[in-house]
């Protein structure tokens, strides 16, 4: 089996911060499911400090590929996954690497707001002290810092001990991606987190993500094209082949949507296809 490698030298993509450093390298990362194919050979670059949208219809393998990025493909008994996965150098598909200690640096946004049912502050005060944060002073420090940074803290400080599950849809997914940035990640995978959002709440969200750029990098699934040519500074375009997703083309994400190089990736972005 070939391996493609898909890089961009030194191209730039978005503003100054995203210089192409790969963050994470994949090289011929296949999944399966039982015994049933759902990735293959997939190998890319993922930069720091950027934004990578993984595009295409569904089926086609992208929430499996962003699953492996931080191993919750070991949460599913019957997963099986070949390749490597370097983050910055280490191979973090290895038997010896600390599982916790990984997803801390590598936080994950789902599809559906899943706040734990209890107040807003314990949502954010349990994986700190989980990794070790003691102290109420730094507790509260931390807990504040991510509800700024997501643009919660002006709605909510008043009143942390309330549940989180009396927010909004869209103050839920905002208080998700606090949890994770409370824990100070480098890295933030995002599984089509606005999908389940009305578009005030969408919108929130985009401009928060806009705004994570730079200081971390973003690995987001999306299945709106105008959201990823919006947000991204590259992209990736998986598809089905043989019943098998694949990654079909992967580039600056202007120079993907403008001036494709593959004729299938020309297809479902005008819409032919997909």
């Amino acid at each position: 089996m070939t391996t493609r490698t898909y890089t961009l030298g030194q191209v730039k993509a978005g503003p100054p911060c995203c210089e192409p450093e790969a963050h994470l390298r994949v090289r011929g990362l296949s999944v399966a499911y039982g015994g049933r194919p759902v990735l293959e050979d997939v190998s890319l670059d993922i930069y720091r400090g950027c934004i990578t949208a993984l595009i295409g219809p569904s089926g086609c393998g992208k929430t499996s590929f962003l699953c492996t990025l931080n191993r919750l493909h070991d949460l599913t008994p019957d997963a099986n996954v070949h390749g490597e996965v370097a983050f910055d150098g280490q191979d973090i598909l290895a038997d010896s690497v600390n599982l916790l200690a990984l997803r801390r640096r590598i936080g994950m946004i789902f599809q559906k707001p899943n706040p734990f049912p209890l107040s807003i502050r314990r949502n954010l005060e349990l994986p700190l002290r989980e990794h070790g944060v003691r102290g109420r002073q730094l507790l509260e420090e931390k807990i504040e810092r991510a509800l700024r940074d997501v643009n919660l803290w002006s709605e909510v400080g008043h009143r942390l001990d309330s549940s989180a599950l009396a927010l909004s849809g869209g103050q839920q997914q905002r208080l998700c991606i606090a949890r994770a940035l409370v824990l100070e990640p480098e890295i933030l995978l995002m599984d089509e987190p606005c999908s389940a959002l009305d578009p005030i709440a969408s919108a929130a969200i985009e401009d928060l993500i806009a705004r994570l750029q730079g200081r971390y990098t973003v690995v987001i699934v999306t299945h709106n094209l105008a959201q990823a040519k919006r947000l991204a500074n590259y992209a990736a375009f998986f598809w089905m082949k043989e019943q098998v997703g694949q990654l079909i083309e992967f580039g600056q994400c202007r120079r993907l949507f403008e001036s494709p190089a593959q004729a299938l990736t020309a297809a479902y972005i005008s819409g032919a296809k997909g």
